[in-house]
């Protein structure tokens, strides 16, 4: 797997052992073109697996970097993509849930990539929403499977479904914080 665009465009990305789901290069390319240079801006990895999008930040100017992942067997591999990073990038490694419960920094993009058989995924996304993870204004993107709903969000006062873009078999959603 290669690093899409920026300063680390082409760079080859280790991938970690155990189960993973890489994001498709495709996928990748379209997310950061969306979102533009990120110089300067604050961005979490959440399910970062082997932190390939957290290198897509870096690559494209993000100034403080977080990716957060429980399986241990992954530790070695994202520690060992890490380093190529032109910023550091600091790795956490315990559930999400938890880290979003004890984490104080706010970002300005969260991109939360869970599992897809996670079963959560409405709850996590209140949960991220009511966190001191957003302020105003910050982004969250869920790649999710396209056969799950998100309806849900509707009803989640403090986030607004900007877009919702299908990439083979999955959708990623583009949220705003109000």
């Amino acid at each position: 797997m290669r690093i899409t665009g920026g300063t680390l465009c082409g760079r080859r990305v280790a991938m970690p052992e155990g189960i993973i789901r890489p994001a498709m290069d495709i996928m990748r390319e379209s997310i950061f073109a969306k979102l533009g240079d990120l110089t300067g801006l604050s961005f979490l990895d959440l399910f970062t697996g082997s932190g390939v999008i957290a290198l897509e930040a870096a690559s494209r100017g993000a100034c403080l970097i977080e990716a957060v992942e429980k399986d241990l067997l992954k530790r070695k591999t994202l520690l060992q993509n890490a380093t190529v990073s032109p910023v550091r990038i600091s790795c956490r490694f315990m559930s999400v849930e938890l880290y979003i419960r004890r984490s104080p920094k706010t970002f300005d993009l969260v991109f939360c990539d869970p599992p897809f058989p996670y079963k959560f995924k409405q709850e996590l996304v209140r949960t991220i929403a009511q966190s001191s993870l957003m302020k105003t204004g910050s982004r969250l993107l869920l790649h999710r499977p396209n056969e799950e709903t998100m309806d849900f969000v509707r009803e989640t006062e403090n986030l607004v479904l900007e877009e919702s873009k299908k990439y083979g078999r999955s959708i990623v959603d583009f949220f705003v914080k109000k």
